[in-house]
């Protein structure tokens, strides 16, 4: 970083008379003459002992005495003017725990700011670390062909370091730059002209380092020839904006570091002038826990405003398990990210994707072992759904991330217990192993579901009781009476281990009413609101060996929207593009740039009323729903209002599918863990029972059925966006 002023006076007086500000009008400015704010993160939730903080003064007072100090330590040389008339200073060396910043004008009252800071390597909200926590430094490799060698402490922490790549303008292709004083500047580096309009050369700066346990990386232009980046001097190539990069996946996400990040050396968003950064604990096949990767967003970002200063704005973005990480952040933690742009998306992991993924468990075991012969392979789809008898087993074998047991007799559609490093291995959860690691979504979150009392595991909000399998396929004439009461007969559930038995799993309520209330189950009515929204994806329903990334899950988020805010304007969908940032796959680059002028409209209109009335309106006008037809000699961009049960061209080239959960009747929003029931009604069907066979259907759902136009038995009102599950104090999650 460039060199900070020096000075060891007691104020910051020779500063402001060399900046001229004698007298700073800050527009918006309290009654207090002085105000202090918290840049880099919030000032209860800092990191690493030092913050990024701005000094603000009132209009008509004279600034040039005035004077910030910490915990009584004159720090005024840390000071700097901003180009709105503030100064910017970067406090180092807070004491853990509380501490005590005040500003100070001769003849004013002075501005205080508790600031509480907690270690580098974490925690803030998310509870307690996991335990055991296994290093993978040695394994990560940076873009230089080197790895980060053993971790410093039982914490994985690294050194923070700098390197740079350049792309090469003969093959197209990062190499390594020259460090400063070992040979001349390559000779083909390509060029760049970013979207401000700088014509730069493709240099990139790229600093790796450790916060919350987590390899991070941030990246952006820099011609290492210029004076360093700090927060009060921008790279000539960067556009001021921050993009948030998300690694998917989710199995084997428990108890690592991770060997790699979410990408940042993206040639596309580079190119364009943003920031990239991204770290190992936002890969979800590393951590599959969204709270885990909300607390990760908020100190990497801290970490990157703190070297580069804050951005104009910042965008998370990635795909399946990314997406799972932009939705929740940005509900959860609104202001992390202002926009998002997602793909393969899901509301998240512990709802529509797990109730999914149960299900098909279930049908898979029950089609090929129960009762192998008794439903046609069409027949067994259209119980479930899908698109594609495929996704059957397929999903079946997904639900691995609930099943904390491995067996080496075990086929791989029942197969549990899934780990990433070899040395997990033998510490997994067994028999013989009773205190083992349980590998599992549920057990990797419990910091926010408890443990069961019945079980000595995680609570796990799963349920299926009441749940009709097959019923709109039986109303259809598609399954016979026979058929559907066998099924729903036998069909069971599972235990703590997620072995088969013949009783539906029910949920814990503990667990359900924090999944509920602390929004594990995507809200869409805090941050979310007023976020803008690109949700795009390939097509992937009639994949012949099926695919978990299926259509009705962006509709599931859409519809979660529409129900908690009246209306779902801010959120796009694009479906079937060539979804890169080339000239032969240019649509990526085209949300990005769309993107980019939505929150550029939003930034530009920030004194005109709240942004949740602003967001539709900062919307371009190009910036609609639309599918690509490629049934043709040239695609076509289609236009047209998207919806699960729509009509018109994209809803013909790319049909949307329920989950077996919706065949049985459960709303679009999919967000029921557990259905209140209700008597059996011969209403409800459009096939006539016999006396006999209403009996075995009123023996098979003794307490009733799902009722689904109610809500959920143990629903509980989302607490609200910031929470903790400590060992931060502020916002406690109940």
């Amino acid at each position: 970083m460039s060199t900070r002023p020096g000075s060891s006076g007691s104020t910051l007086i020779a500063f402001f008379a060399a900046a001229g500000l004698a007298a700073c009008s800050i527009g918006g400015a309290s009654d207090s003459a002085l105000s202090i704010e918290s840049v880099s993160t919030r000032p209860y939730l800092v990191t690493g002992g030092d913050v990024l903080l701005r000094v603000e003064v009132g209009e008509g007072v004279d600034a040039t005495g005035l004077e910030v100090l910490a915990n009584g330590e004159d720090v005024g040389a840390r000071f700097r003017a901003a180009g709105d008339g503030s100064v910017v200073g970067l406090v180092e060396g807070l004491r853990e725990g509380a501490n005590d910043i005040e500003a100070r004008v001769p003849g004013q009252p002075s501005a205080r700011l508790a600031v509480t800071n907690y270690p580098i390597s974490g925690p803030i909200i998310s509870g307690p670390h996991q335990e055991p926590f296994i290093c993978e430094t040695d394994a990560f490799e940076l873009e230089t062909g080197e790895t980060l060698g053993a971790p410093l402490d039982a914490n994985c922490s690294v050194a923070t370091r700098v390197d740079y790549l350049y792309l090469s303008a003969a093959d197209g292709e990062f190499k390594a730059y020259p460090p400063s004083g070992e040979g001349s500047a390559p000779a083909q580096v390509a060029t760049t002209t970013t979207l401000d309009g700088a014509t730069v050369p493709f240099v990139v700066r790229v600093q790796t380092g450790t916060v919350n346990r987590a390899i991070y990386q941030s990246a952006m232009l820099h011609d290492p020839s210029s004076l360093a980046p700090d927060p009060w001097t921008r790279s000539a190539g960067w556009n001021g904006k921050l993009v948030y990069t998300h690694g998917g996946g989710c199995r084997s996400g428990w108890y690592r570091q991770g060997a790699g990040a979410g990408e940042v050396l993206n040639e596309g968003l580079l190119g364009m002038g943003f920031a990239v950064t991204s770290s190992s604990l936002n890969v979800f096949g590393n951590n599959c826990n969204d709270l885990l990767a909300s607390e990760t967003h908020i100190m990497v970002k801290e970490r990157f405003v703190e070297s580069y200063g804050e951005p104009i704005f910042t965008i998370g973005t990635g795909g399946s398990g990314g997406s799972y990480q932009s939705h929740q952040t940005a509900d959860n933690y609104p202001g992390v990210f202002d926009g998002i742009i997602v793909s393969s998306s899901f509301p998240d992991v512990v709802s529509a994707t797990i109730f999914t993924l149960a299900d098909a468990r279930l049908l898979h075991h029950y089609f090929t072992s129960v009762a192998p012969n008794d439903f046609t392979r069409e027949q067994q789809r259209l119980v479930s759904g899908f698109g594609s008898w495929g996704s059957i087993p397929n999903l079946s074998a997904g639900a691995a991330r609930m099943d904390p047991t491995y067996s080496p007799t075990a086929s791989d559609e029942e197969q549990g217990a899934e780990v990433g490093p070899p040395a997990l291995e033998a510490l997994r959860y067994s028999e013989s192993n009773p205190d083992g690691i349980r590998a599992t979504v549920y057990d990797h979150t419990v910091n926010v579901y408890g443990v069961d009392e019945s079980t000595g595991f995680a609570g796990r909000p799963l349920d299926n009781h009441g749940v009709q399998y097959g019923l709109d396929v039986l109303n259809r004439g598609d399954i016979t009476k026979a058929q559907f009461l066998a099924l729903n007969r036998d069909i069971g559930g599972f235990d703590a281990d997620l072995n088969h038995v013949p009783e539906r799993h029910r949920a814990d309520p503990t667990a359900a009413r924090r999944a509920f209330g602390t929004g594990r189950i995507l809200f869409g009515g805090a941050g979310l609101a007023s976020t803008p929204v690109i949700d795009h994806r390939s097509y992937t329903d009639h994949a012949e060996r099926g695919d978990i990334h299926m259509i009705v899950h962006q509709f599931t988020t859409r519809a979660r929207l529409q129900r908690a805010n009246g209306q779902a304007d801010n959120h796009v969908m694009s479906v079937g593009g060539q979804y890169g940032y080339t000239e032969d796959r240019p649509d990526l680059g085209v949300l990005f740039r769309q993107m980019d002028a939505w929150l550029t409209n939003l930034v530009a209109g920030d004194d005109l009323g709240p942004r949740s009335e602003r967001v539709a309106s900062a919307k371009p006008a190009d910036l609609v729903d639309n599918c690509w037809d490629t049934r043709g000699a040239e695609r076509v961009n289609v236009r047209e209002p998207l919806a699960y049960d729509g009509t018109g061209t994209c809803a013909e080239v790319y049909q949307a599918y329920p989950t077996p959960r919706q065949v049985a009747g459960a709303p679009l929003t999919n967000d029921i863990v557990s259905c209140r029931v209700k008597p059996l009604d011969r209403a409800d069907y459009t096939v006539t029972f016999t006396d006999a066979e209403w009996a075995s259907l009123q023996a098979i759902f003794s307490d009733g059925v799902c009722d689904w136009s109610a809500a959920d038995v143990n629903a509980e009102e989302y607490q609200g966006s910031w929470l903790s599950f400590g060992p931060s104090e502020v916002n406690r999650a109940r």
